[in-house]
């Protein structure tokens, strides 16, 4: 693998590890050339099905898109990047299990506030608001109401933390 600093061919693995419940490995590397470190992650390439948006338009299913949602609903939220990253895999798992070749842009959209709702409630409500276009307070509020009738259920390795300190 080429070094991402320096272009070097000579780049060497110091450590592997299962990430995203298996599914991924994480690999930290160093270049031989410039020494710098850096993480990869390698994931089984499989056919993912294509998006149609609410125009009837179609695209390829975009992983970093899906990402860079999440990320911006999380941004200063004290959620691990590999929570972040398996709640990613267990989206994109879901849907290539379904075996279709189209999926609904908005059931990727529920599948991420879902997986939202789980790592983070103020990341929920702050892709929600965007997502479903609140255009006032009550909106806020009722989405808020929403969530708190809701039981709660604590995700694993979020890096959330609830309780008494």
């Amino acid at each position: 693998m080429h070094c991402p600093f320096c272009g070097a061919n000579d780049t060497r693995v110091t450590d592997s590890r299962l990430v995203a419940e298996g599914d991924q490995v994480r690999r930290r590397r160093q270049c031989a050339n410039c020494q710098e470190r850096f993480t990869t992650y390698e994931t089984a390439e499989l056919i993912m099905p294509r998006v149609v948006k609410s125009d009837g338009s179609r695209e390829s299913f975009n992983e970093a898109k899906l990402r860079d949602g999440m990320l911006r609903a999380l941004e200063k939220r004290p959620v691990s990047a590999e929570a972040i990253e398996a709640s990613v895999e267990r989206i994109r798992q879901t849907l290539r299990a379904r075996g279709d070749r189209e999926v609904n842009a908005r059931e990727i959209g529920e599948a991420v506030m879902k997986a939202l709702r789980s790592l983070d409630q103020v990341a929920y409500i702050r892709f929600a608001s965007v997502y479903r276009k609140f255009q006032d307070l009550d909106e806020f509020r009722a989405e808020i109401d929403r969530l708190s009738q809701e039981p709660t259920d604590e995700p694993e390795g979020s890096g959330t933390q609830h309780g008494a300190s």
